[in-house]
């Protein structure tokens, strides 16, 4: 009789009915990582039918962690982890710290005693980093501050996951618990503070080998492996790094394989080649990361769901209504604006592999009963399942607040007020100047354009190096959301020549400019778009808003070089442009930038 192929077997069918059970979830506009999950939940143990391997599901659900962890090392510098630290740091600790005195709670209601629910509560204190960065992802916003922030945070929320992974067995007896057949803690002659030790040495060794070693030698052998014009060997070394570096941490190091993989990431970062690096391991992780959450929809049993509906509705409040208001709290006090709060918070109002791993762990040593583990399930489900949702509520909840939130106002208001710093008094513009709302490349690159004429502006950014970059240069510049009515005031709106919008957030650049036309009603507005849709909805808002559709405008000038290269002459390239802007959406007005009045100092 042949050997069944079950690892064939396994990711056939996973990825078949996750497609089948995506495709149905499209259909209903729901998420599609609902029908990824129910995929997962149909081939499982607890229900009849096709049962897929479940040990293997898992090991290849890791296997998309670990590229997707590769990807944001890629895209994560160590120098915005460092930007972001002391919003990071302490508000994931601050958090953890909550969530384990909730969870507590919840474990003795249940009988579970204090160190069941402890476990319970570390277990659900930590997001999914797969959930999150798809969501970012498909809203581009992993460049973002928010983006940033919400990265960072979960980035130390894995670190502290690691340190409790070393430390759950060694305490376990302590508390009640046994010891691990195959732990080497209780016989060491360290002791577990020694062994803690140890294991935190390990993890920092294991960095500083890759920022030392790993920085100079991946990015000179990925320039040897390209100078061979192979893509299909540039693929297998970027791969290979991947996963040989999460393996080699783990093995040799004990750090966990995502960790592992995310400063392998951010190794290949320091290589110039890192962008075909990231779209070639780009296809492979979003196929294991469907199979992520068919591995999580395995883990479910029906029957307990529902048997225990207030112990799930109870851990579902924990992470999708308790977090959020945590995080949103802790990042508007450190002085970010409201909307990087809410995405911050929405972002982080789920739970996933960590918390699986952290669950099965404190089973085994005997802390958590086996319902433990089906309850922390049922609350990564319902948070994966509502987290789009909340990110869809996001526009209309910061609108809301904005008018009716008076601590929300007052945090806001307390920051313009601080950062709102004048520059040289030579060279602050009061009456006819431009407001920049944004100072990515776009940004730069007009800023560059009114220096050239020695046109006054103000420029409004979330980056704070930016902002004292700026300042020490002379420019007058704010720090904060340039939808913050306080911020404009301060920008001087009532009396500026235009407003530039030039943030790549479409649900921002309509708050921008909704909140800059409510202060100076005939103020003309450009303001860059992605979309016909987003254009149209600028265009129907009134008179003198200038929307600029960036990728028509981006068609138009490469449908300019390619006509004259056929020799087309000067005038028809022209006329057939302006074809091509009629077609992409009806063109407003051009703002004037001109100075035809007197600007006053």
């Amino acid at each position: 009789m042949p050997h069944e192929p079950t690892l064939i077997a396994t990711i056939a069918i996973g990825l078949s009915l996750a497609f089948v059970g995506g495709l149905i979830a499209r259909r209903l506009r729901l998420p599609t990582i609902v029908g990824y999950l129910l995929a997962g939940v149909l081939i499982g143990p607890f229900t009849p039918g096709i049962v897929a391997d479940q040990a293997i599901a898992s090991e290849l659900a890791e296997v998309g962690v670990i590229l997707l962890m590769f990807g944001v090392g890629i895209h994560f510098s160590v120098a915005d982890l460092l930007s972001v630290r002391r919003i990071a740091i302490p508000g994931a600790l601050g958090w953890i710290g909550v969530a384990t005195l909730l969870g507590a709670l919840v474990g003795v209601a249940l009988g579970w005693g204090p160190a069941g629910g402890v476990v319970l509560g570390l277990a659900i204190s930590v997001g999914s980093t797969v959930v999150l960065l798809r969501t970012l992802g498909e809203r581009s916003e992993l460049d973002s501050p928010q983006g940033k922030v919400a990265v960072g945070w979960l980035i130390v929320e894995d670190l502290f996951t690691v340190v409790v992974l070393v430390l759950l067995p060694t305490l376990a007896p302590l508390a009640g618990g046994l010891i691990l057949p195959d732990s080497e803690t209780a016989a060491s002659p360290l002791g577990p503070l020694g062994e803690l030790l140890l294991a935190l040495g390990k993890i920092v060794l294991f960095a500083l080998l890759m920022v030392v070693v790993g920085m100079r030698v991946v990015p000179a052998l990925l320039a040897v492996v390209a100078r061979e014009r192979s893509r299909e060997l540039f693929t297998l070394a970027v791969l290979a790094v991947a996963l040989g570096i999460a393996y080699l941490a783990f093995a040799v190091f004990g750090v966990s394989f995502a960790l592992g993989a995310f400063l392998a990431g951010v190794v290949v970062s320091e290589s110039d080649m890192s962008h075909q690096a990231a779209a070639d391991a780009l296809p492979l992780q979003d196929a294991f990361a469907v199979l992520f959450f068919v591995s999580i929809g395995m883990l479910v049993d029906p029957a307990f769901l529902l048997a225990n509906p207030l112990a799930i509705l109870a851990v579902a409040a924990i992470v999708i209504v308790a977090k959020p208001l945590a995080v949103f709290a802790l990042v508007s006090l450190a002085g970010y604006p409201s909307r990087v709060a809410l995405t911050v918070a929405a972002g982080l109002a789920q739970i996933g592999e960590f918390s699986f791993i952290l669950a099965t762990l404190g089973i085994s040593v005997g802390l958590l009963p086996a319902d433990g583990l089906q309850l922390v399930v049922a609350g990564s489900i319902l948070s994966i399942t509502l987290n789009p949702l909340l990110f869809r509520a996001l526009e209309p909840i910061g609108g809301r607040l904005a008018r009716s939130n008076r601590l929300a106002r007052r945090v806001e208001r307390r920051v313009a007020s601080q950062e709102a710093l004048p520059g040289p008094p030579g060279r602050e513009p009061v009456r006819g100047h431009a407001i920049i709302c944004g100072y990515g490349r776009v940004g730069r690159l007009i800023t560059s354009a009114l220096d050239r004429r020695g046109f006054p502006y103000f420029v409004i950014t979330d980056d704070r190096r930016e902002v004292d970059r700026l300042r020490a240069a002379g420019v007058p510049a704010l720090y904060g959301d340039a939808a913050n009515p306080a911020l404009l005031e301060h920008a001087h709106v009532a009396t500026a020549r235009v407003v530039v919008v030039a943030t790549r957030e479409p649900h921002a650049a309509r708050l921008i400019a909704e909140r800059a036309r409510s202060a100076n009603p005939r103020v003309p507005l450009v303001v860059r778009t992605h979309s016909e849709r987003e254009a149209s909805y600028l265009r129907a808002a009134g008179e003198g808003i200038q929307p600029i559709h960036s990728e028509l405008e981006l068609a138009v000038q490469m449908s300019r070089y390619t006509l004259r290269r056929f020799g087309v002459s000067s005038a028809e390239v022209e006329l057939i442009a302006q074809g091509l802007r009629d077609r992409g959406g009806r063109r407003a007005p051009t703002v004037d930038l001109r100075p035809n009045r007197p600007l006053d100092h």
